[in-house]
């Protein structure tokens, strides 16, 4: 049945002019989300024109997706198929939905996708990941669809293009489709020991090697992704540069210098019918670029009402929304909490993350709480209320492949205060009040001085040039970061390696 599916689709295809991609992901919004990753697969297929692009999407059937869209997804099939020795024969189930124009098909396993989020045990992600890759190629012939590209995000799809090339490069239907490989966070690769792996992913031994999946002694999937990719793309053009460095290169420095000619670095956008302050239903006041000044002062002051904070207009409110680790700096501002928070300055904060990061916030909202808010949960309304009311975004991180909080902090006005690295560098121009040019303030060296010391220049500048603070808030709301710019690139580097 499958082979007869197989012909008809591939002799329907000779007649079609249409380019076929596929998103392959861990996460997408509005579905599931965890991190950026999401925002990007929700964002970017959507945005293609449709009629020149068939952009689908494919991701795990957690049973964590909200009901609102897990009651309407609609079964297409389901089969069995092995992984390897520790798993002859899983269940994958096929589901479908259509969302702004965009197909998105859902593989369902229940042993591997249910809970209540997306992630858990380390070793389950690892085989739940390795069973999502195969899985992906198995069902393209039964729900119709051949893509010319299969876009591959994190290590957790990064299995895709190694099956692609060995186990299934003999079938007639995967014939020339062609595979990216996008980094969003080179920390997380998908690492375990070589035996565990051949026998979750049934992959020939031949693969386990140091030039291909091999790492430290250890199997690594993002390795294999990026090894057998046909391409290579990340989030950021810094970031794409600092990657080939020891530094920043997560051990895979070499490899990726190996590659620079097959590596390209593509800022993110967000959706900016989502974040947008003239829409943005989440907020007290809607505000444009002409009316800022005043709908920031009331939603700043309906923010510190319903947070507790002292309700003072004059007073600095700083953002700070992210994941608490080290990662995003914290370690900077732990150093330097007392002076950031004087007399004249509020911050409030969303997230959650490492122990003593989250206790460390707990404190000073006890300890301040008229100038501290912690938050220590994601909440996304909090989240938008909180861009449209700070007047500066706090964002020191180590390391930062892209990072959307700037941008989102651009749109509703608010000024982001950064270290220089990976997409911070690239989107934040540092404010130059001789020239009159920028719209963010930035430090470069990795240390609580020169973070604090940018910190007190965006501070006299609010206080004392408001004029110029003001014009700089403008700057940043002109910046497109819609998905627009990206797209267009993306594009660029699918059709030529599509041969269109």
């Amino acid at each position: 049945m499958i082979r007869l599916s197989n012909y008809f689709i591939m002799c329907v295809e000779e007649f079609s002019k249409m380019k076929k991609i596929l998103f392959a992901a861990s996460e997408c919004v509005p579905f599931v989300k965890t991190g950026g990753l999401a925002d990007v697969c929700g964002a970017l297929p959507k945005g293609f024109n449709k009629e020149e692009w068939d952009v689908r999407v494919v991701i795990p059937n957690y049973t964590c997706i909200p009901d609102k869209f897990r009651n309407n997804f609609k079964y297409i099939t389901h089969f069995y198929m092995g992984t390897g020795s520790y798993n002859p024969g899983a269940h994958v189930g096929v589901m479908t939905y259509e969302l702004d124009g965009v197909t998105y098909y859902f593989i369902d396993n229940l042993v591997y996708f249910g809970g209540a989020k997306p992630y858990g045990d380390f070793r389950t992600d690892i085989e739940k990941f390795a069973f999502f890759s195969k899985a992906v190629l198995s069902i393209l012939p039964i729900v119709g669809f051949r893509p010319d590209l299969i876009h591959c995000h994190d290590w957790q799809a990064g299995l895709i293009p190694v099956y692609l090339k060995t186990e299934f490069a003999q079938g007639d239907f995967y014939q020339g489709i062609k595979t990216i490989m996008t980094i969003h966070n080179l920390r997380f690769q998908g690492i375990w020991d070589i035996e565990t792996m051949q026998g979750l992913t049934g992959l020939p031994d031949y693969v386990f090697t140091p030039d291909k999946l091999e790492f430290k002694r250890d199997a690594n999937m993002l390795k294999g992704g990026l090894v057998y990719a046909d391409y290579i793309t990340t989030v950021s053009e810094t970031y794409a540069y600092e990657i080939q460095t020891p530094m920043y290169g997560e051990g895979l420095d070499g490899l990726l210098s190996a590659r620079h000619m097959d590596l390209r670095g593509i800022v993110n956008g967000i959706d900016y019918d989502i974040w947008n302050p003239n829409t943005d239903e989440k907020i007290d006041k809607n505000y444009t670029i002409k009316t800022f000044k005043k709908g920031k002062a009331a939603n700043k002051k309906a923010l510190q009402q319903a947070l507790g904070l002292a309700v003072d207009e004059g007073k600095m409110l700083i953002g700070l929304i992210s994941r608490l680790t080290d990662q995003k700096g914290l370690d900077l501002i732990a150093e330097v909490m007392e002076q950031i928070v004087d007399d004249n300055t509020q911050i409030v904060v969303i997230g959650t993350g490492d122990q003593r990061y989250e206790d460390m916030f707990r404190h000073y909202a006890w300890k301040y709480p008229d100038k501290v808010s912690a938050n220590i949960y994601y909440a996304d309304e909090l989240s938008h209320k909180l861009y449209a009311a700070a007047d500066a975004f706090l964002m020191p991180s180590a390391f930062e492949p892209c990072g959307l909080t700037q941008l989102i902090s651009f749109r509703y006005g608010t000024v982001p205060i950064v270290r220089e690295t990976g997409g911070l560098k690239d989107t934040v121009e540092p404010y130059n009040e001789y020239e009159g040019k920028g719209d963010g303030f930035s430090f470069t060296n990795y240390n609580p001085w020169d973070m604090m010391e940018v910190i007190n220049y965006a501070k006299y500048t609010y206080f004392v040039h408001r004029k110029e603070w003001d014009e700089m808030v403008a700057r940043g709301m002109r910046k497109d970061f819609s998905w627009d710019a990206s797209r267009y690139k993306y594009e660029g580097i699918y059709s030529w390696l599509i041969g269109w």
